[in-house]
């Protein structure tokens, strides 16, 4: 009797098991519809709006709900565990889902119910040259404060070169050339020519003697005011020494009949950071657009900085809990890949049925 229930046990766990795979299939044929309806969503309602619509506890509970299914597809479909590239593509996809709930907003305040923590999620901080700042904006207006100290010892921006000077008549015609020392540029014969002489990263006037004279000034803890020197040739053969300002619009005077605007563009912005604590530097690195600074969980982006006189910075501070389970999930998902489609055909890597 015992040998006939097991054998009937047997059959009725072989019966339910395709049943459950329909329903593992089904539910996951759902959920990727809900995702692509998500995505949609998504893209209509603004980087900010969906944002929060992603992170809100509504869809950690998708989140969650997909990446049981994963782990039950798994279990339910031994085939799976025994066709390597399959498997790492769908344990791949499991820690991809699980790196990012366990470093979301929801799974932050988690962590910090049962353990205490209180890890910062995102916020910004500006601080200013020379300064040393601990306190972090988050983004619902409240503030956190980091466990260390960060200064701000230098901030410099870069510029493509050469700028541009940009000249404007008072008929509407304009000139646009690079603004490169040594260049000279034919008007037209209604205004002559302008050479361009000088180029200044900190323009300055000073006296020497009953003289003014115009020096670059290199103090480096000058605000910065870049400008040219040109030369204006008339028509008439009547040269005049002219200084246009980066920071300052040109304008046309009564007796003027051009307007003259210099401009550089910007390649890049750079902040030298130091984190201190307990008077110690523990690390220091210039950050840039794109190269961040990495310290004890947190990631330091050069967000922003003041455009007025470069005095000091903005910075993007969020958390990377959870972003190394994310980097390893798409190790596994994209050698999963490759496994699958490429390398199991070279190793002889064969497919078992269930």
């Amino acid at each position: 009797m015992q040998e006939a229930g097991l054998k009937n046990r047997v059959k009725r766990e072989v019966l339910r098991s395709p049943v459950k795979r329909g329903l593992v299939l089904w539910a996951g044929l759902l959920l990727i519809l809900l995702l692509t309806g998500f995505s949609i969503y998504g893209a209509f309602i603004g980087a900010e709006s969906a944002k929060a619509f992603f992170n809100s506890i509504p869809l950690a509970v998708y989140w969650l709900a997909l990446a049981v299914l994963l782990i039950s597809a798994i279990a339910l479909f031994h085939r799976l565990l025994h066709i390597r590239g399959l498997f790492l593509i769908h344990l791949g996809c499991v820690l991809v889902l699980a790196g990012a709930l366990w470093g979301s907003r929801a799974g932050l305040k988690i962590q910090d119910a049962l353990f205490g923590t209180n890890t910062i999620h995102a916020g910004q901080m500006p601080i200013y040259e020379g300064k040393t700042e601990k306190m972090v904006e988050m983004d619902d207006g409240s503030a956190k404060e980091l466990p260390f100290a960060v200064r701000l010892v230098d901030f410099r921006l870069e510029y493509y070169q050469p700028g541009e000077l940009l000249i404007q008549t008072r008929n509407g015609e304009g000139f646009r050339m690079p603004a490169k020392p040594g260049m000279e540029y034919f008007l037209g014969e209604d205004f002559g020519s302008v050479e361009i002489v000088r180029q200044f990263e900190n323009f300055k006037l000073i006296f020497d003697g009953n003289k003014k004279v115009a020096i670059d000034d290199p103090n480096p803890g000058a605000p910065g005011n870049p400008a040219l020197e040109l030369l204006l040739k008339k028509p008439d053969g009547n040269e005049t020494t002219k200084y246009v300002f980066e920071r300052f619009a040109g304008h046309l005077a009564p007796d003027d009949n051009l307007a003259f605007s210099y401009r550089r563009m910007i390649r890049d912005y750079i902040s030298d950071l130091q984190v201190i604590k307990d008077d110690k530097v523990l690390t220091r690195k210039s950050i840039e657009v794109n190269r961040p600074l990495h310290f004890a969980g947190y990631l330091f982006y050069q967000q922003g900085y003041d455009d007025e006189s470069g005095q000091y910075t903005v910075l993007r501070v969020t958390s990377d809990t959870g972003l190394g389970i994310v980097y390893l999930g798409y190790i596994l998902l994209c050698a999963g890949v490759f496994w699958h489609l490429w390398l199991r055909h070279i190793f002889g890597d064969r497919e078992m049925e269930d």
